[in-house]
């Protein structure tokens, strides 16, 4: 009976037909090499390109949600530890019998200076921290601020709640900034991901159409800001599952309380120092820290290990190639363009309408005449409406992009008039739906707003040499705003409604005029930004001094100076030996050209 021939070849055996296979190829040692190493002969390059380029695609999205998680659960940590530690601190038996005689209060004012005073150097040192770290290293140096911030609270004295509070403050402007500009290079990334063959057939220097990447940019914003706005309520967790069963009523909270609303003067002008029925045990304080700590924690472990880079390798040495000069001059050279002179109002509002919605509209008309363990409930409002309506971002795919901006702005002035003339009574909860209502309802005029800001940078800076300054112009200003807020805090309700109506309606008016500009044609006044001047040693960028270069190569090589650049070899022949005193190996450049270089003895 005649053996069955196996299922798979023997390599290197010898087959039915010796060592040829039914083509007339030897098998075996004698096999060709192009059968052994060539190509797959089902490849198909346009099927693995497309295939690439959907990887590619996906890491983007990965790196959106990753960083949009990562700046929420940063924000609801640091809102959240903020709002339980003032409230805590507030109740003076919590105060005399936890810390005695160490003065809380003033540490608080001074931890809150430290917050809200420190941003307004940001704008000289947060472009060159972006540029010197890169913006991915950037976010995850801010949310480990934002972290250290977290864990001081600990061991609450002033050497520790000051200083991280001035780091933090700090760190205020770099993270959003570079936030901001992530998401925009992340849309332009998606892009060039998208249309690579476009891309192919321009070449690689062509940079693409302008506002090619507005798209993709409205809904990366629009997933951003949705994410971003659940860090409202997020930072009511701690307030709806802990604190809240501490607190008294209304009754016992607003006793003395006798205006509330447009009546009212400062911030809860008459309410009771004592807000705590019982003080909470120390160690479910250190429980509820201990679950920040752990959300902190995981946001930079979002940012460190989701988060791809937003610049290429070569891209990032040639931003900070510019020199630190320029780098800290570009910033205010950005003053020059109209489009960002005729913004700043709106940059402004921006900061103080964040500010109202978590001050005013919650303490000095929420708590003040519902009381404060309704203060979570309200915050929780203002979050879903706003991260519920960053989706109408979108409209700006089919609408004009002032739209969202003036729609946004249309909302919030009908709700600052309404809010003018309403003086709730305090202990009064047949009026509890209107305060919902009102907070849903600027949430929505937040999240148009901040949305249609954010893409409209994008939009109208598209270079990305420009993308960090001009983000970091933004947020500084809203910045100073907040500042101007915490001067404020004692003006009567009146007043501060006045100041944010005036200026609604001049952030309003700049922008429909600076829209007019562009329509009639107006060029803007960009400063130029300065070319890359960096070393180009053979095929890589080196520093002025050669790091691969031995100390006796640099001897033989009669110490070359700094700064000055060795000439390419000629394109001819090459010369002869060089004399024995300077052999040396070949260089990279040389290798390239060719040659072998000296030849040493």
């Amino acid at each position: 009976m005649e053996a069955e021939p196996p299922l798979y070849p023997v390599a290197g055996g010898a087959g039915a037909q010796g060592d040829e296979d039914r083509l007339g190829v030897p098998d075996g040692p004698a096999a060709p090499l192009d059968e052994l190493v060539g190509a797959y002969p089902n490849y198909n390059e346009e099927e693995e390109e497309r295939r690439y380029y959907r990887r590619k695609r996906l890491g983007v999205l990965t790196n959106v949600l990753a960083a949009s998680t990562g700046g929420t659960l940063t924000y609801g940590v640091y809102l959240g530890l903020l709002q339980m530690q003032l409230i805590l601190h507030y109740d003076e038996t919590y105060r005399e019998v936890k810390y005695g005689n160490m003065g809380l209060p003033d540490i608080d004012s001074k931890m809150l200076i430290g917050i809200n005073v420190t941003p307004i150097a940001a704008l000289l040192y947060t472009p060159v921290l972006i540029r010197f770290f890169g913006t991915k290293w950037m976010m995850f140096l801010a949310v480990g601020i934002y972290a250290l911030f977290v864990s001081t609270n600990y061991w609450e004295r002033y050497y520790t709640l000051v200083p991280s509070a001035v780091a933090l403050g700090m760190a205020i402007v770099p993270l959003w900034a570079s936030m901001g500009n992530y998401i925009t290079r992340m849309a332009q990334k998606y892009y060039e991901y998208s249309h690579y063959k476009e891309r192919d057939e321009q070449g690689p220097q062509q940079r693409p159409p302008r506002g090619s990447h507005a798209p993709y940019l409205l809904v990366f914003q629009a997933i951003f800001y949705s994410f971003f706005h659940l860090s409202f309520a997020c930072a009511q967790l701690p307030m709806i599952y802990f604190l809240n069963h501490y607190l008294y009523d209304l009754n016992h909270t607003l006793f003395n309380v006798h205006s509330c609303g447009t009546n009212s003067q400062g911030i809860l002008s008459g309410f009771n120092k004592t807000v705590l029925r019982t003080l909470p045990r120390s160690r479910n304080l250190i429980v509820v820290e201990s679950v920040l700590m752990a959300m902190a924690f995981l946001a930079m472990l979002l940012v460190l290990g989701l988060c791809g880079a937003a610049y290429r390798p070569t891209e990032e040495i040639d931003l900070r190639s510019v020199g630190w000069g320029n780098i800290f001059q570009l910033p205010f050279k950005h003053v020059r363009d109209f489009r960002l002179r005729h913004l700043v109002p709106f940059f402004i509002y921006s900061g103080f309408e964040v500010l109202f919605a978590c001050t005013g509209l919650a303490l000095g008309y929420g708590v003040c005449s519902v009381g404060l363990e309704r203060l979570a409930y309200l915050l929780v409002a203002y979050s879903l409406g706003a991260s519920a309506s960053s989706v109408l971002g979108l409209l700006g795919l089919w609408l004009p992009r002032s739209v969202p901006l003036v729609a946004g702005a249309g909302l919030h002035l009908l709700l600052t008039l309404g809010l003018f003339f309403w003086a709730p009574k305090p202990r009064v909860l047949q009026h509890t739906w209107i305060l919902y209502a009102a907070a849903a309802l600027w949430g929505v005029g937040s999240a148009l707003n901040k949305t249609g800001l954010s893409t409209l940078l994008g939009i109208l800076y598209e270079d990305k040499e420009r993308q960090d300054f001009i983000f970091t112009i933004y947020h500084w200003w809203q910045a100073v705003a907040i500042f101007t807020v915490y001067l404020g805090s004692s003006l009567p309700m009146k007043a501060k409604l006045s100041v944010l109506l005036v200026t609604l309606v001049a952030a309003a008016a700049s922008y429909l005029w600076m829209e007019q500009k562009l329509r009639r044609g107006v060029v803007p006044r960009q400063p130029r930004i300065p070319r890359p001047q960096h070393k180009v040693r053979g095929y890589r960028y080196l520093e002025e001094e050669n790091s691969d270069e031995s100390d006796a190569e640099n001897e033989r090589g009669g110490g070359r100076g700094d700064g000055v650049e060795e000439e390419a070899p000629p394109a001819g022949p090459r010369p002869g030996p060089e004399p024995a005193g300077l052999s040396r190996r070949p260089c990279p450049y040389e290798q390239a050209l060719g040659g072998d270089g000296p030849e040493e003895l």
